[in-house]
């Protein structure tokens, strides 16, 4: 087993075309087929891994059209994660149950967290944070996230907190963002392998599409990488897409990448925002792990950080401290866009997706604690990734099995291909099976709309324990003996002495 590096911290994270089998909660490992767009009392094709065909239930009387989408959604997708709750794996209470190595959370710095929203300082209570407050979010929260950018997108003139919009999370920006600059029926670019659950975000509120730029792993030359985003690839869907009779809106940029864990550089950044610019779209740069890039050689920039954008007023970038502050749970998420049309249109929206005051104040005093993040938090929570992630890339190199990595991110990529001897997406879904059923969760690659078959996103930012156990499960059934693992002798399973749970 690994050992987490460890101090004593006790003072002071729909797309188009013909074969569209799009999972909605992607960092469930689930699927869903079909568009949002497709007509609600169609009967739907067979679901891999849902089971008997779904219908939209035209007789559901207490619905809206609208509403028994809703529920199509809820019903189609999230299989893999709620089998999880149903039988989520407890050291004590539940030792067989399932080892989530699916959902992207950090799970590594909880003592970290827990000792810094338990100061003083974060107890807080006036009138002012009872009331309603500007929907953009307060005034000092939004000087606050402006500042906080400025430092470590490293921006070139320090941003504004006018430019600032804080919302209830990533998927609540995804959604306002699609509503306020797309009609119905439009589309954004999007490169894939991505994060699925951006189709659900996107489409249930603002009935907007995705249009995929299918990337591949083939490495064609010294200067090339696997699924590697071109110019020339954007043009081509874009054409694409306008040959269906589509009308594309805007291009998501996810940096670093989610599954990938691929970082843009500067120049490949420049060049897409050229891309757009030339085609009048939007850019959506959404930004949420930005912080959690523990390999240094990876060079990460901010798009914030470029000398000049392109096209500002079509720019917009999103944050979050779901990810890079392993806070998923407390919902926080913030737009910086130079658009005040834009920036209006979404504070509109977060009548909605607002957040409430004592949230604001907590986060306003946690961005403020540069000492704190910089001393203490960041660089212990990239060692915490960096060793999870060294224990799991030399589990998969023993097993001979190939993989991506780019030091950014809770994920590695991983090349199950020679285990479908077919190589077909139903061989995929077999395996994908097979791990949850010997209790381990994964996301399959059809779950982030990757053209080929047999690619798996593990991730790794859990604790030791629950990581060594889940990759014991995981080479169970690549060997072909799958069987619920239990739990090693204790004395080979205990975490570090001085580290919380």
């Amino acid at each position: 087993m690994f050992t987490l590096p460890q101090k004593d911290f006790s003072a002071p994270t729909t797309c188009l075309g013909p074969t569209c089998l799009q999972d909605l909660g992607s960092s469930h490992g689930d699927d869903l087929e079909g568009e949002c767009s497709r007509k609600l009392d169609q009967k739907l094709p067979e679901l891999p891994g849902v089971g008997d065909s779904a219908m939209l239930s035209p007789d559901t009387s207490y619905l809206s059209s609208r509403g028994r989408m809703i529920k199509w959604f809820w019903d189609s997708a999230e299989e893999g994660y709620r089998t999880y709750h149903m039988d989520e794996y407890d050291e004590n209470k539940n030792p067989s149950g399932i080892i989530n190595l699916g959902v992207s959370e950090n799970k590594l710095c909880f003592d970290l967290l827990s000792w810094r929203l338990s100061q003083s300082d974060m107890q807080r209570v006036e009138p002012s944070l009872l009331q309603y407050a500007d929907w953009r979010g307060h005034l000092f929260l939004r000087e606050e996230v402006a500042k906080f950018l400025s430092f470590y997108c490293k921006s070139p003139a320090p941003l504004r907190p006018e430019n600032v919009v804080v919302l209830n999370g990533g998927a609540s920006l995804f959604s306002a963002l699609a509503t306020v600059l797309c009609e119905a029926g439009e589309a954004f670019l999007i490169p894939t392998p991505y994060y699925g659950a951006i189709t659900q975000h996107v489409c249930l509120y603002g009935n907007v599409r995705l249009a995929c730029v299918y990337l591949d792993s083939e490495v064609t030359g010294l200067d090339t990488r696997p699924f590697q985003l071109t110019v020339e690839k954007l043009e081509m869907a874009l054409r694409e897409a306008h040959s269906e009779g589509v009308k594309v809106k805007g291009l998501i940029l996810i940096n670093p990448q989610n599954p990938l864990g691929d970082i843009y550089s500067p120049e490949e950044l420049q060049e897409y925002l050229v891309f757009a610019k030339r085609h009048k779209l939007h850019v959506i740069v959404d930004e949420v792990y930005m912080l959690s890039v523990f390999e240094e050689s990876a060079g990460y920039r901010s798009v914030l950080s470029l000398e000049r954008l392109p096209d500002p007023q079509r720019t917009h970038v999103m944050w979050a401290t779901s990810k890079d502050f392993g806070m998923s749970g407390l919902r926080f998420g913030t737009l910086y866009t130079e658009n005040q049309d834009v920036a209006t249109a979404v504070a509109s929206l977060c009548r909605y997706h607002g957040l409430s005051g004592l949230v604001q104040y907590q986060m306003a005093q946690l961005l403020r604690d540069r000492d704190w993040i910089n001393q203490v938090y960041l660089p212990e929570n990239h060692a915490r990734l960096k060793a999870a992630h060294t224990y799991v890339s030399e589990e998969l190199r023993a097993l001979g099995i190939p993989f991506l990595s780019r030091g950014a991110g809770f994920f590695i990529w991983v090349d199950l291909r020679k285990y479908l001897p077919k190589g077909t997406f139903e061989e995929e879904m077999l395996l994908w099976r097979r791990f949850l059923d010997n209790r381990v969760l994964l996301s399959f690659g059809k779950a982030f709309e990757c053209k080929e078959p047999g690619w798996f996103r593990f991730v790794f930012s859990d604790q030791a324990h629950r990581l060594c156990l889940g990759m014991q499960r995981v080479r169970q059934v690549l060997a072909g003996k799958s069987q619920v693992a239990e739990d090693p002798p204790s004395s080979q399973s205990q975490e570090p002495s001085d580290q919380r749970r």
